[in-house]
């Protein structure tokens, strides 16, 4: 269940309609009657977040999945994949197609144009190059020659679709600097702190414990119930991954107990 709060408590990168992506509205959720199913935790976290998403879907009266995770070919080769094609029933039974984006961003305020502040905690998978990617190629494709194709044993009709994407994510920003704008993006995606090793490594941080979350728990809010270790230790852990290029997610409690999360970036 921590999985399915996790991502029904994550806000929208942008409200409404932006850059010309319209914002799917996450439906609301009774999770009093929720029993999700389980989750594979050996999945990759971008497919872990499908099945939320799907699972989320199916417990609603209003909308009806027809296919999803459907690959585009052309010939033997994949050229694209559509994620969701769901039926609205709300919308006098509409299609529905739905790109699904879930990321961890950290914003560089070195960098001068607000929206392209928002880069992955390697500094690679940055956000407008995949904003562009889904409006310019992924929503085209379900009207190519190709994706017809795909689609051919679906019924809807094609000239009714209605395209959207669920553009979720989670940001953080730069420790102890001033708060960067990322305008006309939603600040409250703020979720904790990145900092570099240096800093991390140094007296700011001693007092603090810390646990390094499986990819699988990123989704989770920061909890007790997980083994803590010191400074040094952590730093330790930290460094091994550093040496792979990797800059981990943390989570961080301080002596009062109040918790939090950052990434430790390895440049």
């Amino acid at each position: 269940m921590k999985h399915i709060k996790g991502f029904l408590n994550t806000p929208p990168l942008w409200k409404k309609e932006q850059f010309g992506l319209k914002q799917f509205k996450l439906p609301l959720v009774d999770l009093k009657e929720f029993s999700p199913q389980p989750i594979p935790t050996n999945l990759r976290l971008g497919h872990q977040i499908e099945y939320i998403f799907k699972q989320i879907l199916e417990q609603t009266a209003r909308y009806d999945v027809l296919a999803h995770n459907i690959q585009i070919k052309k010939g033997q080769q994949t050229i694209g994949e559509l994620d969701f094609l769901v039926e609205d029933r709300f919308r006098e039974s509409k299609p529905l197609h739905i790109e699904l984006t879930y990321k961890f961003y950290i914003i560089d305020p070195s960098i001068s144009e607000p929206i392209h502040r928002l880069m992955g905690p390697n500094r690679k998978d940055m956000f407008f190059t995949k904003m562009e990617k889904t409006r310019d190629k992924q929503l085209p494709l379900i009207y190519t020659n190709e994706g017809k194709a795909a689609l051919q044993n679906i019924t809807f009709e094609l000239d009714e679709l209605i395209q959207e994407t669920c553009y979720l994510g989670q940001l953080f920003i730069p420790y102890k600097k001033t708060v960067p704008s990322i305008r006309p993006l939603n600040f409250d995606c703020v979720k904790g702190f990145w900092v570099d090793f240096e800093t991390f490594s140094g007296n700011d941080f001693k007092s603090y414990t810390f646990y390094i979350p499986h990819k699988y728990e990123w989704l989770h809010d920061p909890h007790e119930d997980v083994a803590w270790q010191g400074h040094y230790d952590i730093v330790q852990e930290i460094n091994i991954r550093h040496i792979n290029h990797r800059a981990p997610l943390i989570w961080m409690k301080d002596v009062a107990g109040k918790l939090s999360k950052g990434f430790v970036v390895w440049w």
